[in-house]
């Protein structure tokens, strides 16, 4: 493209130098854009998603379902907190949930630049449309951000534009191409100057290769170039070649592209290969956002439980803690002073951390504060083993509770503090902890399972799980495996986890706590073949359980 662009500068400039009028008709046939340079705030630049000053910028953040959920603003400061750059929004333009009133667009972007975080803003009602008949249309989603152009504009530098979320279902995805191009083209007649986003067909996830095929003629009909391409990645893109293939093909044609949406957990229809699509993310250097941060139906996908920073969920402890994860590779901003130059100064060393509240599966950690010359805007919990450390938790204060260890086992943790332009302290002492003993025949705990119901290729089924002992069970974990391929697609009083025909369960809030000689109950739907046995053995915390 560079060099196609170059023939096409020297072309011109020989006609307007030697009126050769046969020329102008041979030069490469593209919209006149604005030069990278005149760009006032988030912008693209040779395929590539940049900051007003010239400087690369890549998104690591989460999706937050803002508009079902108006009163959980707080999540802004605690994503940002677990160390995000960026949070995309869903909002509704009224045509199938409450509408978000400009008041409301203008009070989330404001505490979206309190938190520092660049605010990918999506209107969700498109989501599954052509299949979906309560979906509304690119076109009155474009009609939306029009009527918010008064608290959009001058936010140019934070603010990028998701015009709709997954635009097109399953039924005629071509369809999708000319009703993008007309509400991009929309925008741009109205003077919108920011960043647009533009979702995939297939719900998002592009496995048909519209987007991939007619990506140039999306981008080629945005009169400022300032477009990118968002892929949602979920159980379509389970093997890593799928996931490289798409990616770098974008990045072959230097065509703006991120990961808008991505889960990991598997479900009933596959399991996404969330390690390589994290992985080639940072590799190109590609932005992700992660979905999502709570309150999800089916609770599988969230991050957080109940919207706690300090419950993160298996899936939220890869997303945030993992390799190539969002502590990991996260860089601040510029325009919020982080990257060169700003605040360089690290925080001093917290104090030495101490634990109390060790339970088998779970310990709370306290420490001194750390000072800063700005201020200190967070701390970061890790593990220490083997000449390695990995981050297990964050906090905007000096506690945390760390979940999810296993029963008798010796952790090793130190604490980092962290100031607003990403500097990290020096690492804390360290502190020994020894979680106690798990669930099982000693701490007392039986299992009864049963099937309450079949149809054809499906059962419901209903797990109670007792507590045989003196004390309370709190923060458990459940094993156990099927035998016949039966499949959990949804379940409640419980999240569970399955690879193959093992399956994990940990509590929903309601069920965490199992009383002295008391129980909790999980229900589940699952698809089954022709056998449905009942599974023979159950361990909680890694303690084999009684049946029965």
């Amino acid at each position: 493209m560079r060099r196609k662009r170059s023939l096409a500068a020297l072309l011109a400039l020989l006609v307007s130098l030697f009126g050769i009028a046969g020329l102008g008709r041979t030069a490469h046939a593209e919209p006149a854009r604005p030069s990278a340079t005149l760009a006032t705030g988030l912008h693209i630049g040779d395929g590539r998603l940049l900051e007003g000053n010239g400087n690369d910028f890549v998104m690591r953040g989460v999706n937050h379902a803002h508009t079902w959920y108006p009163g959980e603003t707080r999540s802004l400061a605690d994503i940002k907190a677990l160390g995000a750059n960026t949070v995309r929004v869903v909002l509704s333009d009224g045509h199938r949930w409450s509408k978000n009133s400009p008041e409301d667009v203008a009070a989330i972007i404001a505490q979206c630049k309190a938190n520092r975080l660049i605010c990918v803003l999506e209107v969700h009602d498109t989501t599954g449309y052509g299949e979906d008949a309560a979906a509304g249309s690119l076109d009155q989603a474009a009609d939306y951000w029009i009527g918010l152009k008064s608290v959009l504009t001058g936010q140019e530098n934070y603010v990028l534009i998701n015009i709709g979320n997954e635009p097109w279902g399953n039924t005629d995805p071509a369809g999708w191409t000319a009703p993008t191009v007309a509400a991009v083209q929309k925008l741009r007649n109205a003077g919108f100057q920011h960043t647009i986003m533009v979702d995939a067909p297939n719900w998002g996830q592009d496995w048909q290769n519209v987007m991939r095929t007619n990506a140039r003629t999306v981008y080629d009909a945005d009169s400022t170039g300032n477009l990118i391409f968002s892929i949602h990645m979920y159980s379509v893109y389970d093997t890593a070649q799928e996931i490289t293939d798409y990616l770098n093909a974008f990045v072959d044609a230097e065509l703006p592209i991120l990961i808008g949406e991505f889960g990991g957990p598997p479900d009933q229809y596959g399991d996404p290969d969330e390690n390589t699509m994290m992985a080639t993310a940072q590799q190109l250097k590609l932005g992700y956002l992660a979905w999502s941060w709570s309150g999800n139906t089916d609770p599988i996908l969230d991050l957080t439980t109940d919207f706690d920073p300090g419950r993160l969920t298996d899936w939220g402890k890869r997303v945030f803690n993992g390799s190539n994860g969002i502590a990991e590779t996260s860089r601040e901003a510029t325009v919020y002073g982080g990257g060169s130059g700003g605040d360089t100064r690290a925080p001093s060393t917290p104090g030495a951390p101490t634990a109390s509240a060790v339970t088998a599966t779970s310990a709370t950690l306290g420490w001194p504060a750390a000072t800063d010359n700005v201020g200190v805007t967070a701390y970061d919990v890790v593990r220490v083993g083997g000449g390695a450390e990995t981050r297990v938790a964050a906090s905007t204060g000096t506690t945390a509770t760390l979940t999810g260890l296993t029963a008798a086992t010796s952790y090793t943790f130190a604490v980092y503090a962290r100031d607003a332009a990403g500097n990290r302290s020096a690492r804390s002492a360290t502190v020994d902890v020894t979680t106690k003993n798990g669930g099982g025949p000693d701490a007392g705990c039986s299992v009864g399972y049963r099937v309450a119901d079949e149809w054809g290729n499906g059962f419901q089924g209903e797990i109670a799980v007792r507590n045989t002992g003196t004390a309370a069970i709190t923060d458990w974990t459940l094993a156990f495996s099927f035998a016949n391929g039966q499949v959990i697609t949804n379940m409640w009083g419980g999240t569970p986890r399955q690879t193959g025909a093992a399956v994990t369960v940990t509590p929903a809030s309601y069920t965490a706590t199992i009383p002295a000689r008391g129980s909790v109950t999980l229900g589940f739907t699952a698809d089954r073949g022709a056998t449905n046995s009942v599974p023979t053995a159950f361990t909680l915390n890694g303690g084999a359980c009684a049946t029965g």
